[in-house]
């Protein structure tokens, strides 16, 4: 048979199939896919290739990459869509053997739910589109149904006020309400172009560090194509921070003028450059304070001090952008834009605006805060290893708020935003941190007579308190103030209306200048209140005592170069002289879970008769910034002490009556001693807070000195549990730039037991970078934690 006679035959058998009835309705549904498909694809490839190269930043590859997805993915659905609506349609009908209209809702709704029910910006386009359309339909319906009496006028021009209105108003104040897409579009129209240079390209001169230069260059590298043309270009040392469309205008001999668009560019603070309000003399500080992404933050309290490691991912992809976002979402920023563009220059309007956006507090800011201990609907604070995670997800919920943070993680991401912006920071911490409420720098506490602490009156002192310092000139208060400036992104007190503090010069705080801009009093307070000691009975106060040494007794912060801890204290605050006390407590060890707390009480007698006194020692647990709750552990005795003597008493708490009560991370002990005078009825207290220590993790490397990038390596996490029971929960293990997802297993160790657990990994990225680990534990509840440092070696 020749081949022309074959194709007519299967032609005639194809044609005589698709005309029997009984393949009809199957046939129609496989048309139904077919057409979706196609039509999709029509409707979207055109739409995405205008909208990804007017408005998406990135390569020409990373460019139709995106047309294609978002192609398929329209194609898809709606190919989806109409096989499933019209094959539950040919259902139904063959099931009632009739057709009803409950058939075609019905059918709409399940595959509606199935395909367009997943929450993206294609499925949220089309719906959008629809919405719009049922709306129209519904309202002449519902006129022709007489439910609604037909309008005198054309309702047409009202609808488009509204609908222009609304728009507008939601874009200028409310712009994360908006889809992507339309915001970008909106943006170009309406915002895109308030702040504009115009550069002319010249052919000699040097880039200037007070003006926007362009100068072409007469080679270009690389290339030896006479259409080619390289110019460079410059920005001066005051110019704004952000993300700069480039457009070049070309004006042929014709005096025909032409627009090319160029591409876009993040221009960020420069601490490298002198005329930058950010610039920082010492390539070890830029290394430290702006390069790395890697760090140890501290908490506990002053006698037992703990790192836990944190990685600041300002190079993970994406990052930057999300950075350039927050800003982009501030309430300066939708309040007036031009202001706040024209202010991106000073990076002390900078410091404010992330301060408030890194919270939640006034806006759609970055993190909300949780002290309820409650963590049940987000993460618990102490979970996060990384700023990357935390940034990412907010982003990738339409920047909704994260949950949850506390004041270690409020810091540690402001420092990523602000390291990613280029300005220097680092991350401080100030062990017995004062939260002055009414601002008289005094911080009012009240214990009983057996020296159990009352919850009375609003000021507290936090065990611990995180914040940020970022260097830079402070040109509103003087060149006297340059330097580090504290940030605060924690939500305590409100700062020009908003949950923020700072920047705070710290020449001003320990000068105690408690007029300089911005918050002064508060740090100051925070890091220098006395602390008044009151005992008292039935509201009346038996004796009073004034501490000035508690607070802020210790501020550390990382040491350059090194994981090590650096004291800061001094640049804060000068030291007081110490006055004396009757009574004193002292731990004679850091307390470690496992073992026995032990501590002494000195009383000492400074008159020239003999006493008798009533002891009363009193420890009650504690969260890190809150007051205490019940007493676990308490003791009474009769001490007599001689003139002038000098007694030494030793106590313990075992283990068994603390383990109940120290088991989350930061859980605290506030012990107390009151001394009274039997005779007199005279009374003193001493009072001091700790961590009980959870035991670490160890996390070691196998060839730990041949570290090199691409070459496998294998690092061994390991825990002994001191604990008398078994303890299980889940490890992760973490590190930017060593392994680029986290390794996560379920682990069960028994009593005594030590736990080593080996993980591969590939390094990426060569310099310094850390690899941590995290063992949530479930029994007690509580999260233990180890990381080590590798410098990784270039191929």
């Amino acid at each position: 048979m020749a081949a022309s006679d074959l194709i007519k035959t299967l032609l005639y058998t194809v044609n005589n199939l698709l005309q029997q009835h009984k393949y009809k309705t199957a046939l129609a549904v496989v048309k139904g896919f077919r057409n979706g498909a196609v039509y999709g694809a029509k409707i979207r490839a055109p739409h995405a290739l205008v909208m990804t190269f007017l408005f998406r930043s990135g390569s020409l590859r990373e460019k139709f990459r995106a047309i294609a997805q978002a192609t398929y993915t329209h194609s898809r659905n709606l190919a989806c869509f109409v096989f499933t609506y019209k094959g539950l349609q040919a259902l139904q009908q063959r099931l009632q053997g009739k057709t009803l209209q409950s058939h075609s809702f019905l059918a709409a709704c399940v595959g509606g739910w199935l395909v367009f029910g997943e929450n993206n910006n294609i499925n949220s386009q089309i719906n959008m589109y629809l919405l719009s359309r049922i709306l129209f339909a519904l309202s002449r319906l519902a006129v022709e149904k007489g439910f609604i009496p037909q309008p005198k006028k054309d309702p047409f021009p009202l609808f488009a006020t509204l609908v222009w209105g609304i728009v507008l108003w939601l874009f200028e104040y409310h712009p994360h309400t908006l889809q992507p897409s339309l915001q970008s579009s909106m943006n170009y129209l309406y915002h895109d172009s308030p702040l504009s240079v115009d550069v002319p390209v010249s052919t000699s001169g040097q880039p200037s560090l007070t003006q926007w230069t362009a100068i072409l260059e007469r080679s270009v590298p690389g290339t030896t194509a006479s259409r080619a043309l390289s110019v460079s270009l410059s920005s001066p040392a005051s110019a704004s921070i952000g993300v700069y469309t480039l457009q070049l205008r070309v004006k042929t001999g014709l005096g025909v003028e032409r627009t090319h668009s160029v591409g876009q560019i993040t221009l960020l603070c420069n601490p490298w450059c002198k005329a930058d309000s950010v610039f920082l003399e010492s390539e070890d500080l830029r290394t430290e304070y702006v390069k790395s992404d890697i760090g140890v933050l501290f908490k506990g309290s002053p006698g037992s001090i703990f790192p836990r490691p944190w990685s600041f991912d300002q190079y993970e992809k994406g990052i930057l952008d999300i950075c350039m976002k927050l800003l982009q979402l501030s309430p300066q920023h939708r309040a007036n834009m031009r202001t706040d563009l024209q202010e991106r220059s000073n990076p002390v309007y900078i410091g404010r605006v992330i301060s408030a956006m890194v919270n939640s507090n006034d806006d759609k800011g970055v993190i909300m805060g949780n002290w309820s201990g409650d963590y049940s609907d987000g993460v618990n604070p102490s979970k996060w290893t990384g700023s990357g995670d935390i940034l990412k997800k907010w982003a990738e919920t339409q920047f909704r708020p994260v949950r949850y943070g506390q004041c270690w993680v409020f810091a540690a991401v402001m420092c990523t935003v602000m390291r990613a912006l280029g300005i220097p920071t680092r991350v401080i911490t100030n062990f017995n941190s004062a939260h002055d409420t009414n601002g008289n720098m005094v911080i009012e506490e009240y214990y009983n007579e057996i020296g159990e602490k009352l919850e009375i009156g609003r000021d507290s002192i936090w065990n611990f308190h995180v914040w940020v310092e970022s260097w830079m000139k402070r040109p509103d208060l003087g060149q006297s103030y340059d330097g580090w400036q504290v940030l605060d992104a924690t939500p305590q007190e409100r700062s020009g209306g908003m949950f923020r503090c700072g920047p705070a010069s710290l020449k001003a705080i320990y000068q105690r200048k408690v007029e300089a801009k911005y918050d002064v009093p508060f740090v100051y307070a925070e890091v220098n209140a006395d602390v008044h000691m009151h005992i008292v009975r039935d509201g009346a106060v038996l004796s009073r005592r004034v501490d000035e040494r508690r607070v802020g007794a210790l501020i550390l912060t990382k040491l350059p170069g090194s994981t090590s801890r650096q004291d800061v204290t001094s640049e804060y605050k000068n030291e007081r002289a110490s006055k004396g006390v009757a009574v004193s407590l002292q731990l004679l060890k850091p307390p470690v879970v496992g073992e026995n707390i032990s501590f002494n009480i000195t009383i000492v007698n400074n008159e020239a008769a003999p006493k008798v006194l009533k002891k009363h020692v009193n420890a009650q647990n504690k969260e890190y910034n809150r007051n205490p709750t019940g007493t676990f552990w308490e003791a009474h005795d009769e001490v007599k002490i001689g003139p002038n003597e000098t007694v030494t008493a030793k106590h313990e708490i075992s283990f068994k009556e603390y383990m109940q009560k120290e088991a989350a991370e930061d859980s605290l002990v506030n012990l107390a001693v009151v001394i009274e005078d039997v005779k007199s009825q005279e009374r003193v207290l001493a009072a001091e807070e700790f961590n009980i220590r959870n035991p670490t993790l160890t996390v070691q490397i196998q060839n730990e000195l041949s570290v090199i990038i691409n070459a496998p390596q294998v690092a061994t996490v390991s825990f002994v549990n001191p604990f008398n029971t078994a303890v299980s929960g889940e490890l992760t293990v973490s590190g930017s730039g060593l392994l680029e997802e986290k390794a996560q297993m379920r682990v069960t160790i028994q009593p005594r037991e030590t736990m080593r657990k080996p993980v591969n990994f590939t390094p990426k990225m060569a310099g310094s970078k850390m690899l941590s680990a995290s063992l949530v534990l479930t029994n007690p509840p509580t999260v233990l934690h180890g990381f080590t440092t590798i410098n990784v070696q270039g191929s």
